[in-house]
């Protein structure tokens, strides 16, 4: 049995859609912006870094995106975190 990747397209999109909804929580985004990377990583798609980034800092600013960082690289490894998934 071979094993099932799933990929995020028009990442870049999904994200700033997310980021205008107004419940949206850093965990929220951190999970997309993990899938991003993982998509990024297979060759799926090609997310626009730096206008996720400025709309990630527009929204919660420099450190928010520290925070929305560190958790999605926590999910990629498969770490608990306190506040995540």
């Amino acid at each position: 049995m071979s094993d099932i990747q799933i990929n995020l397209v028009c990442c870049t999109q999904v994200i700033l859609q997310d980021l205008r909804a107004r419940e949206a929580t850093q965990k929220d985004i951190a999970l997309t912006y993990a899938m991003a990377i993982k998509s990024y990583q297979s060759g799926a798609d090609d997310p626009d870094w730096t206008k996720i980034n400025k709309a990630i800092v527009a929204k919660w600013s420099t450190s928010g995106l520290d925070r929305v960082k560190k958790i999605a690289w926590d999910i990629l490894e498969g770490k608990r975190h306190s506040d995540g998934p």
